[in-house]
């Protein structure tokens, strides 16, 4: 998790929670789902850490769209990280961090855009997932800001 203060935010707690329904709608209206396998970056990564790797170690079974259509769906507002803007495509929506623990201890970094092609709900909505692979740095409580606090409820 990369960025500058201009290229990021926290979105309010009710902002994560509309664009998390616009995401279930899109995923339960057909939405495509673009799931980025192989990326340039990953070429000098270790490749624990690439969206491939991660996706065959936690859905070993699955087709990854249909594990990412499931997953998506599940996300909640304690899960997100924080927004950020697309710093290559600067008329491309911004894109959403989210970070989920899977097995127990296994730290997951999401990065999705959502693209609804129509407000009406007409047109082809896509789900682009540019990462869902092991995060690279720990997560810590103050890194969600919408984290359930010890002995909240």
């Amino acid at each position: 998790m990369e960025a500058n203060s201009t290229s990021s935010r926290i979105e309010s707690r009710e902002e994560v929670r509309a664009y998390l329904s616009k995401l279930r709608y899109a995923l339960n209206n057909g939405a495509k789902i673009d799931v980025q396998l192989i990326r340039g970056v990953d070429q000098n990564r270790d490749p624990k850490y690439t969206n491939r790797n991660t996706l065959a170690y936690l859905f070993p079974d699955e087709d990854p769209k249909d594990a990412m259509r499931r997953e998506l769906q599940q996300l909640t507002v304690e899960e997100y990280l924080r927004t950020v803007k697309d710093l290559r495509f600067k008329n491309r929506s911004e894109m959403r961090e989210f970070g989920k623990v899977y097995n127990g201890s296994d730290e997951i970094y999401i990065k999705i855009r959502v693209e609804l092609m129509d407000a009406r709900g007409f047109g082809d909505h896509t789900t682009f997932v540019m990462s869902f692979h092991f995060a690279e740095k720990p997560f810590s409580q103050e890194t969600f800001p919408y984290a359930k606090k010890e002995g909240t409820v």
